[in-house]
């Protein structure tokens, strides 16, 4: 509005333009106070909008390099300390129920095709985690993408890396070749080993937003010895794993996995721990077994309440 220079007139002409700036003033506060509130109903409680964001363009241990947030005040609804670990209230909240996924066709030799199938899954991956997570009552905000196609460089490693995914605390990020990964899993055609390797990853973040990554990290930080370092490595890989397996278990009707996508999937995990003869100091995803023994529970349990392997103290989690 034009600001004007000088004294309004005086008499009745003076009252009248007075009486019009009044109500002038008026309708603007109204006008910003309606702003306001509309701002206000767009934004969910973790102060986000409330629309999903867009998509941007080694199965190993979480980079956990550079955690967001460090020296920021706390967020009193995330589970912290131990029992974020072993009681987290995502433990409590039942089988996933997300809404339907139909995943497209995946021609694993188009990254293109490649790129929309891991969109479409990831789509699946944040509507079904973040109603548990609602559920539980902890804020959740989903991971960012990054599906590339050519070399570059995150906060925790360089890529392409010696595996074909990974995840990125540092900026809650999934990375994935959209035809690395192919390569490194010898062009394997089943959709359902790449949905498995990407809710592995998703996993991580999962743990993360729970509140137990965090934990987990200063524990295994405080352990003298790399051997006792890869005994709590192991049981977040293995958790990883579990939640993967809710995850397709919990889709299944729209997204079926046939005796052979199971085999595979499976098959998959037993090639992605850790080898037979491998030294205590190299086993940080457990044997063939008990890797395929926490994604199996994962598909058929369909619970995180499932996978809490931080309370076992068995074989299961020990080797």
């Amino acid at each position: 509005m034009r600001a004007h220079s000088g004294r309004f007139p005086g008499g009745q002409g003076g009252h009248d333009t007075a009486r019009r700036r009044t109500a002038l003033y008026a309708a603007l506060a109204a006008l910003l106070l309606g702003l306001a509130l509309v701002t206000w109903i767009s934004t969910d409680d973790t102060g986000r909008p409330g629309a999903r964001p867009a998509a941007t363009s080694d199965r190993t241990a979480p980079d956990l390099a550079g955690t967001p947030g460090a020296g920021a005040p706390a967020d009193t609804r995330r589970p912290a300390g131990h029992s974020a670990l072993v009681d987290n209230p995502l433990y409590a909240t039942g089988p996933l129920m997300p809404l339907p996924c139909p995943a497209p066709e995946l021609d694993v030799h188009e990254p293109a095709s490649m790129k929309r199938f891991l969109n479409t899954m990831t789509d699946c991956l944040d509507d079904a985690w973040g109603r548990q997570f609602e559920e539980a009552g902890i804020p959740f905000e989903p991971p960012r993408r990054v599906y590339w196609s050519e070399s570059g460089s995150s906060p925790c490693r360089d890529y392409p890396s010696a595996a074909g995914a990974f995840y990125c605390r540092a900026v809650k990020s999934v990375y994935i070749g959209t035809s690395d990964v192919v390569e490194k899993w010898g062009g394997n055609e089943r959709s359902a080993v790449y949905a498995s390797l990407l809710a592995h990853e998703y996993g991580h973040h999962v743990q993360g937003e729970a509140g137990l990554l965090e934990y987990y990290h200063d524990q295994r930080a405080d352990e003298p010895t790399r051997v006792e370092q890869n005994a709590w490595t192991r049981k977040s890989e293995l958790q990883a794993n579990c939640l993967a397996g809710a995850f397709l278990g919990s889709v299944e009707v729209t997204y079926p996995l046939d005796e052979d996508d199971v085999d595979a999937i499976l098959d998959d995990a037993a090639a992605t721990a850790d080898r037979a003869d491998a030294p205590a100091e190299e086993r940080t995803h457990g044997t063939a077994e008990n890797s395929v023994l926490w994604l199996e529970h994962g598909l058929e349990q369909q619970a995180p309440g499932a996978c809490n392997t931080w309370t076992v103290d068995d074989e299961s989690v020990l080797r």
